[in-house]
């Protein structure tokens, strides 16, 4: 059964064991990577700034190169062998490490702490495929989104936390022997709550693991290529790690120089930007139904270009004078502080409704035996587009950009990069229209959508009362439905993209245009055959009082041609919509009604031999019961 609301997940063992492990893993590497950081620059580079930077420098390149040298390597292992097992031999090498460290800060070893930070490094790159291939194997598909969710907000969360306690550790009293006994503590007990991991069956026992990195990396990518919309969702969460990565870095920086802010200013903004992307994780479960909903996408995209647009314009011309830099309560009682702390949060909000989309559909529609290996890929183009930003930021700050600036043309890029990608992938922009349109016209409810099968083809009826019909069941469903639809709708301005998108099928009465129909049944033929879900409204026009008129016998020829399971659906509340012919021609008048209350009922498959009309009628008509 699935889950009652976001917060389910956590009580289960399928799913909280690997969330505290996972969030250990991510926090301790903050918690070791910051406390080094802060030694080298204020305690070990004996204030020579130039080695200081090159040093701090060095530990970030070196923290990042594992991705690149063993993502391949690791994919393959993740997907050869038991995930559980194979994660708790990753966190007992984070304890050798861990412990690595502890002896580096216990003796004041610079060569040692970073030699144990590429190391780090490397256990990341090994836990990372696995952190999203075993979700699909522990947890339901409407569930999907809500897993990524909670991962996105506690990686945040434990990126924030760790960044912080690094400092306050390695700044106390004997604070090298505090923060050893913190990372090694920490790993331990990642060890230990991955114990508690359900087993994962391995996804491609029989692998035969190629070592090289150069040629196995380029075989990853050439495999996700095949697949164009998940390629194109790597490349999305690709350009979200680039995005991400320059806002974090610069807003020290934007602080000091431009806001006039000190040290916890810094803190308070870092905090809100990660608050703002675990919270629009969570929302994301929400807004979406709890199905991988490709419609926020773009509504994230375009927050995080409006945003970061305002961001810009909400910036004072010169910083606050004075001398010092401001606290937190100063900063606040500045003019337009409150702007910049509300885009800063939105534009966290509006990451999270970009990201965990793309990667719960990265986990549904990439093959399950090469599923790891398809994360390893996308870690390396992470890896990779993280880079280049830092080498980006660092040109244009050189040629004489100032980091509000910086920050604007990162904005601009964000759309132009949502207008490439839309524009090869537009079932995102059809999504989002359609989401849009439904959620801002009705409150939807849904009700058996479990019995539409996961794979292979099916036939959805349902009765047709009015305009939208067609949008509410395919805003419903994981799998596209090819709906089969009066032409004279399929050509209706805008709606004529999501049709034309979605692959609907045109089709017109034989005395009025017998090749078009008959065109249409060959596309009906030709989407069953290849496991498609094909819908149809069998009364073929929308009803006139509200009733469900006679199904034709178009549905039977096409179960008898390619047989094929039928699900019979209802649709609700839809009657005297602006959308209906309950008050004479649709959309004729003004709405007489708004966010009105709707519902979708979805019943059991009928095998196709016992697929009539009279009995498909029956069924719809009971789904929907006396509420037209």
């Amino acid at each position: 059964m699935a889950h009652d609301n976001e917060f389910t997940l956590l009580r289960e063992r399928r799913f909280l064991p690997f969330f505290v492990t996972q969030f250990l893993g991510a926090f301790n590497d903050n918690v070791f990577k910051n406390a080094l950081i802060i030694l080298i620059a204020f305690q070990m580079a004996g204030g020579d700034a130039s080695r200081s930077n090159f040093l701090i420098n060095l530990c970030a390149g070196l923290f990042v190169l594992p991705f690149f040298l063993f993502s391949a390597t690791a994919g393959q292992l993740c997907d050869k062998y038991e995930k559980s097992r194979y994660i708790r031999w990753v966190k007992l090498l984070e304890i050798v490490i861990m412990l690595g460290a502890a002896t580096g800060f216990v003796l004041n070893n610079v060569p040692l702490l970073i030699a144990m930070l590429f190391m780090m490094g490397f256990h990341s790159t090994l836990f990372g495929p696995a952190k999203y291939s075993i979700m699909p194997q522990h947890l339901k598909p409407e569930e999907l989104v809500g897993g990524n969710a909670w991962v996105e907000m506690g990686t945040n969360l434990a990126i924030l936390l760790g960044t912080i306690l690094g400092g306050v550790l390695i700044a106390w009293q004997g604070g090298h022997l505090w923060t050893s006994g913190a990372v090694v503590l920490i790993a331990v007990l990642g060890f230990l709550t991955s114990w508690a991991i359900p087993p994962a069956p391995p996804a491609a026992p029989d692998l035969k693991i190629n070592w090289n990195p150069v040629s196995e990396t380029w075989n990853i990518l050439k495999f996700t290529y095949q697949n164009f919309t998940v390629f194109q969702s790597v490349l999305g969460i690709s350009w979200f790690w680039f995005l991400g990565s320059v806002y974090v870095a610069q807003l020290p920086n934007f602080t000091k120089l431009t806001l006039g802010g000190g040290e916890h200013v810094v803190t308070l903004l870092l905090t809100l930007f990660a608050v703002g992307i675990g919270l629009g994780s969570l929302l994301c479960e929400r807004m979406s139904g709890r199905q991988v909903e490709l419609g926020l996408v773009p509504f994230g995209s375009i927050g995080l270009t409006v945003f970061g647009v305002d961001l810009f314009f909400a910036t004072p011309a010169m910083p606050p004078t004075g001398g010092e830099l401001l606290g937190v309560l100063a900063f606040l009682g500045q003019p337009g502080s409150w702007r910049v702390v509300m885009d800063v949060v939105l534009i966290g909000v509006f990451g999270g409704f970009f990201i965990v989309p793309l990667y719960a559909l990265v986990q549904q529609r990439s093959v399950p035996s090469h599923l790891s290996r398809v994360i390893a890929g996308n870690n390396i183009l992470n890896a990779v587009f993280m880079v280049a930003a830092a080498i980006i930021a660092v040109v244009m700050l050189d040629r004489g950009l100032s980091i509000p600036q910086l920050l604007l043309l990162m904005a601009i890029f964000n759309a132009a990069v949502a207008v490439y990608i839309f524009g090869l992938v537009p079932e995102f922009l059809m999504r989002f229209i359609v989401w849009i349109l439904v959620n801002v016209v009705y409150r939807l409810k849904t009700r058996g959508l479990e019995h539409i099968p996961a794979e292979g083809p099916a036939v959805v009826v349902c009765n047709h009362v009015s305009y939208m019909d067609a949008l509410v069941v395919v805003g419903c469903c994981r799998r596209p439905i090819r709906f089969v639809m009066d032409h004279q709708i399929f050509k209706i301005p805008l709606l004529n993209f999501v049709f034309r998108t979605a692959g609907a099928i045109p089709i017109a009465p034989a005395h009025a245009n017998p090749e078009l129909l008959e065109r249409a049944y060959d596309r009906v033929a030709r989407y069953l055959e290849e496991g498609e879900v094909v819908g149809i409204f069998p009364e073929g026009k929308l009803t006139a009082d509200g009733e469900i008129g006679p199904f034709k016998a178009g549905i039977e020829q096409i179960v008898q041609r390619t047989p094929a399971p039928v699900l019979p659906m209802a649709l609700r509340g839809l009657w005297g919509s602006f959308f209906s012919r309950r008050y004479g021609k649709a959309m004729s008048r003004l709405p007489r009604r708004f966010w009105s209350r709707i519902e979708l009922v979805v019943g059991e498959p009928v095998p196709a031999e016992r697929a009539t009309s009279a009995l498909l009628r029956e069924r719809v008509a009971t789904l929907r019961g006396d509420w037209p």
